[in-house]
């Protein structure tokens, strides 16, 4: 699709239920209303809740990353 306003290119994705060539702008089809497969399975697998490691700190809801929570900023440690 070539924009109107500077002529150049612009990324389009193809409706499985209309056909219709529409710009990615929401997860749905604004030409008919039915919802778009986007792939997102990188980053679902990229998100897995059951690795992270909760602060040790019993009032902090942060989550641990390089040894720190990334909310209170206390090092972690482990309970034994």
């Amino acid at each position: 699709m070539i924009c109107e306003k500077c002529a150049g290119e612009i990324e389009t994705i193809k409706c499985n239920t209309c056909n219709g060539e529409i710009l990615p702008l929401g997860d749905y089809c604004y030409l008919c209303g039915a919802a778009l497969n986007k792939k997102i399975e990188d980053e679902e697998e990229s998100f897995d809740l059951s690795n992270r490691i909760l602060c040790s700190d019993g009032t902090c809801i942060g989550v641990v990353e390089n040894g720190v929570c990334k909310l209170c900023g206390k090092p972690y440690i482990p309970e034994e």
